[in-house]
């Protein structure tokens, strides 16, 4: 593809306008360097409003974009029994992503050196003055940026060569109720009062906005999605037979699929072109949350001295990607029973520990204690096939990072 080349070479080139895209141009421009960020336009391509939930301590950055937060999260085993705790000076926080990228567009706008540039980008590649993409504006016109480095936030085709792959695929709906049914003080990240698959594990999610609002999801852990009457049949089954919420209207919905994979993706692509987010592995396996790795890759890049000479720093440290490595094994085996897993998981540690562990911020000292509370023998029979275990690549995998 052919086109005009633009004359301006910025700094940097941040390929699409997901989470991973949005917040890396807004801490590169908070850091003085000139950023192009390239998203897609309306249509069929640009994705449809998405949910990132993350927990974190204080005033964040994007708090103008929170839609809600909560001071307590429980978890629910199947027999019914609720862990509740206080995950103090944490709080698990909701982001929208339509009020995400009106506040970074915003600080984008105030910046003189950033812009937004709406474009269907189809090749990044290396070039003599850093990297090039090629774009076709909403007009049909080719374009083509130039940057000293470009970062490429956009889905990979496929799954690299992985041992496990299970798939977080979900629906939610936000319910309006009849009457009050909700405690917008508590969130429910794990309630597996629902019908378990024969393989994986399945639960309810609930985030309340308010008495009467909430969203309710129906989540899998599984090899396989499911169909969208398959997620409607179930999450009528658990507002009804579950939660009771009795006369309800859904006033949207959401669905996805997520990657949980030990796969290794690469973070540098060419000499100047890098991928960040999910692409380049900011998702963290066993939990599939990702907006919280995401913030820290970015912080990273922005901070850097010679940025992008250094490559990307990984999201993940090697200690967690190795535990999340054999528990995403153990689930996907049956070695372990994930429901009874995840439950005891919460009431045998203190909130904010866990929470830090499944960040990434745990002390080994720490993970020793959590991992004497899990069951050693599954977990040590796992650990010691893994390195037997031939990495295989499959096809394309989509996602949606919580």
């Amino acid at each position: 593809m052919t086109g005009p080349v633009q004359d301006r070479v910025d700094d940097a080139v941040v390929v699409g306008g997901g989470a991973a895209g949005l917040s890396l141009a807004h801490w590169l421009t908070r850091s003085g360097t000139g950023v192009t960020l390239v998203e897609a336009p309306d249509g069929p391509l640009r994705p449809a409003e998405r949910t990132w939930c993350y927990w974190e301590a204080g005033t964040g950055e994007f708090e103008e974009a929170v839609v809600a937060s909560w001071e307590r999260l429980r978890v629910r085993g199947p027999d019914g029994c609720a862990v509740e705790a206080d995950p103090s000076p944490l709080r698990y926080r909701m982001v929208r992503s339509a009020l995400l990228e009106r506040l970074v567009h915003s600080r984008l706008a105030a910046a003189p050196a950033a812009r937004v540039v709406r474009a269907t980008a189809h090749e990044v590649r290396d070039a003599p003055h850093g990297a090039t993409v090629r774009c076709t504006t909403p007009g049909g016109q080719p374009l083509t940026l130039r940057g000293r480095v470009v970062f490429d936030s956009r889905p990979l085709s496929g799954t690299p060569p992985h041992r496990t792959l299970l798939l977080q695929h979900f629906r939610g709906w936000f319910v309006r109720t009849a009457a009050p049914r909700f405690d917008p003080g508590v969130a429910d990240l794990m309630d597996f009062r629902v019908r378990q698959p024969r393989h994986g594990l399945a639960f309810g999610y609930v985030l309340p906005l308010a008495r009467d609002r909430a969203l309710v999801e129906y989540t899998e852990f599984s090899r396989a999605p499911l169909t969208t009457a398959a997620y409607e049949a179930a999450l009528h089954r658990y507002t009804g037979d579950v939660l009771r919420l009795g006369r309800f209207a859904v006033e949207s919905a959401e669905q996805g699929v997520i990657p949980m994979t030990d796969a290794r993706f690469p973070r540098r692509t060419g000499r100047a072109v890098f991928r960040v987010g999910a692409a380049g592995g900011a998702t963290r396996p066993a939990t599939g949350y990702t907006f919280a790795a995401v913030q820290r890759q970015s912080r990273a890049i922005a901070t850097a001295p010679h940025r992008g000479s250094r490559g990307v720093p990984p999201p993940h440290g090697r200690r967690a990607l190795a535990m999340d490595a054999v528990l995403l094994r153990a689930l996907d085996t049956g070695r372990v029973d994930g429901p009874r897993f995840f439950t005891d998981l919460f009431r045998r540690v203190p909130a904010e520990r866990l929470l830090r562990f499944l960040d990434g911020g745990s002390t080994p000292w720490e993970e020793f204690g959590i991992g004497l509370g899990v069951p050693v023998g599954p977990m040590l029979r796992t650990a010691a096939e893994l390195p037997f275990l031939t990495r295989r690549a499959t096809g394309r995998s989509e996602g949606r990072p919580r």
